[in-house]
């Protein structure tokens, strides 16, 4: 029988890969978001900030679900990987180059795990799993942010 907070977990199966789960949840995350701004447009970069919002909450539920079964953050659960690649592209334009970009800050910060994120990783339950890489998210962006700005001010820009 399938457990539906198993499926959310490993993000439809990708967290059985083993190693390197995380990256290919993260890299899974991109390439769905620029195949969906290609065909939604901007439809898909407004409705970002709401489906990062329900993906985590239902990452926290999930991850929640089988730590009981599996043990605490187990490299199984990669929709945390999920949700904090979403959040690391909030608010920036999704091209190739963003995305790369996003996703190599995004891993760097969920690996190095630099600025209080560890932290977060002791927090019970779901919520000990989802944060640090909703932290590592948020610092990927501001990254994203600050290069878009200081490409802006200088009027140079990615390919």
């Amino acid at each position: 029988m399938i457990n539906v907070y198993k499926l959310v977990s490993t993000s439809l199966g990708i967290g059985y890969l083993g190693k390197g789960g995380g990256t290919a949840a993260a890299a899974a995350t991109s390439l769905c978001l620029y195949a969906l701004a290609q065909a939604g447009g901007e439809q898909v970069v407004r409705g970002l900030p709401t489906a990062t919002l329900l993906l985590t909450a239902l990452g926290v539920w999930a991850a929640g679900k089988v730590e009981p079964l599996w043990g605490k953050d187990d490299k199984k659960v990669v929709i945390d990987e999920v949700a904090g690649m979403c959040i690391s592209l909030l608010f920036i334009p999704v091209t190739g180059a963003t995305l790369l970009a996003g996703l190599v800050l995004f891993r760097f910060f969920d690996i190095v795990k630099p600025l209080y994120i560890r932290r977060l990783e002791k927090l019970r339950g779901g919520w000990g799993v989802m944060l640090d890489d909703v932290a590592a998210g948020i610092y990927a962006n501001i990254i994203l942010q600050l290069f878009l700005m200081l490409e802006d001010t200088l009027d140079v820009h990615l390919p």
